[in-house]
């Protein structure tokens, strides 16, 4: 029986796509653990061009690569989901999904290790956990950059890249642009270049501000469904950019009206009464938050009164569809960029 210096060895990553850098630390952790422990990463984030593919999706193509050693039990895959603007919540995420690993494993006083390569500031996570060991290995032949990939491979003539994953993640890379999601993030990929080829010749990098509302009532969440890129046909918040004429609250207020006709039985809400339930504001600045570029957020909660019927709402204006959702109901996977974790903050963690 071969000696190994851990019982598990943890390898914590996005994988979008899994390429010869995340084979190389897989394989480097396969020699010397155990058990492999993979917590995907963001598994509950919306399609997007940084997330094009579902936790699903990423545990598929790692198991085409290790058939035998997902099902002998060696590697582990797990979902990780994200809490943005929470790192203890996800930190807490990992540790238990570790602790259930042990307890299934039947292992008493366990070894365990953090396993990655220490590229960038990406990879903070690997100081995040003192009780483990951090095992820092180094590719040979260099870094590997899943951003370059997707800019490659969602193009109008895509780049499958052979020398850069496994020959198995390049045969399902090939069968996917044969898809409909294939097709959508291709067209999002031609928006946002169009849209940065637009301000391009800017001195500096602009950075855009944007309002949101949530406007909640008798546990339901008034959303509207994107009718453009990015996020076509994602729910979101009802907002948009600034005009610079009018102060944050009321962009806010008027984009509110403007997408989703909000209205009692006596007609639309005025500007001054919607004012009147505001119960919050927030800034949400998260540096990757949007694939337009730097993207701050201003949030502003309002929380209408309980009532048997709740308010009508229309969809209009960029909104091709608005409706009231439970907040129990509410999936993460079919939210627009980080909006489903603004809710969250604002509503303290009501609806993780």
């Amino acid at each position: 029986m071969t000696d190994f210096s851990y019982d598990i060895l943890v390898f914590i990553g996005r994988f979008q796509p899994f390429h010869l850098g995340h084979k190389f630390v897989v394989d480097a952790a396969l020699e010397q653990a155990q058990h492999v422990l993979v917590p995907i990463g963001s598994a509950n984030r919306s399609a997007s061009l940084r997330d094009p593919w579902s936790y699903a999706e990423r545990a598929k193509m790692i198991e085409k690569v290790y058939p035998y050693e997902v099902s002998t039990g060696r590697l582990i895959l797990k979902p990780l989901n994200d809490t943005l603007y929470n790192d203890d919540g996800w930190a807490a995420q990992v540790q238990r999904l570790v602790d259930e690993t042990v307890k299934k494993l039947d292992l008493e006083n366990p070894k365990i290790g953090l396993i990655g390569h220490s590229k960038d500031k990406t990879s903070y996570y690997l100081k995040l956990f003192p009780q483990w060991d951090s095992v820092n290995v180094k590719h040979e032949v260099g870094v590997f950059n899943a951003t370059d990939i997707r800019a490659q491979y969602f193009t109008g003539a895509p780049t499958i890249p052979h020398d850069i994953c496994p020959p198995e993640i390049n045969a399902y890379m090939k069968d996917y642009m044969m898809s409909a999601p294939f097709k959508r993030m291709r067209e999002e990929a031609d928006w946002v270049r169009e849209h940065k080829a637009s301000w391009q010749n800017a001195p500096y990098p602009p950075s855009f501000v944007t309002v949101d509302a949530l406007v909640v009532q008798s546990g339901h969440i008034l959303m509207i469904k994107r009718g453009g890129h990015p996020g076509m046909g994602q729910w979101a918040l009802p907002g948009g950019f600034v005009n610079h004429d009018q102060t944050l609250l009321d962009n806010a207020i008027r984009e509110l009206k403007e997408e989703t006709k909000l209205a009692d039985a006596h007609g639309q809400f005025p500007m001054g009464k919607l004012k009147g339930f505001l119960a919050g504001r927030e800034v949400f600045d998260d540096p990757k938050r949007s694939v337009r570029g730097y993207t701050v957020t201003h949030a502003f909660l309002f929380k209408l009164p309980n009532a048997k019927k709740l308010m009508k709402v229309i969809g209009s204006d960029d909104a091709v569809q608005a409706e009231w959702i439970a907040l129990g109901k509410l999936d993460p996977t079919m939210v627009f960029e980080d909006h489903y974790f603004i809710i969250n903050k604002m509503l303290d963690g009501g609806v993780l």
